[in-house]
């Protein structure tokens, strides 16, 4: 397995895993959306044991999202880094906070139910940089 590093926005707060343990995911559900103000967030699940918190940790702030979900981020800039359920043996992982490759791809769209109107899956145009 890849040691990986990932970090918040201002990295004020980093962590470390031993590799990504699930296939990634893009999470469509309204917490994700809401929690990370975009159309989803790509998550992978790490086993505990494969997780560590390597500076900062006692600048995290918590949500409870839903009853047993708390979603773990900076209170200085804002980036989600992970959440969890205290009863699973894995966290989640934010994989757009790693700051290393995880050499994986995207395997699946989940809770696509909740998705709105402006999400419906269309050919859109796409551009390498803002186009403003």
């Amino acid at each position: 397995m890849k040691k990986l590093r990932g970090s918040c926005l201002c990295k004020a707060i980093e962590y470390e895993v031993d590799g990504l343990d699930m296939p990634i995911s893009h999470c469509h559900c309204h917490t994700c959306r809401k929690a990370h103000a975009a159309a989803f967030a790509s998550t992978a699940g790490v086993m505990r044991e494969h997780f560590r918190w390597t500076k900062g940790q006692e600048r995290l702030s918590h949500f409870e999202s839903s009853p047993g979900k708390f979603r773990h981020f900076c209170p200085a800039c804002g980036s989600h880094l992970m959440a969890e359920r205290l009863t699973q043996p894995h966290v989640i992982v934010r994989v757009a906070t790693l700051d290393d490759d995880p050499g994986m791809t995207p395997q699946a769209h989940i809770w696509t139910s909740h998705d709105v109107p402006w999400l419906a899956h269309e050919t859109v145009e796409k551009h390498p940089q803002w186009q403003g």
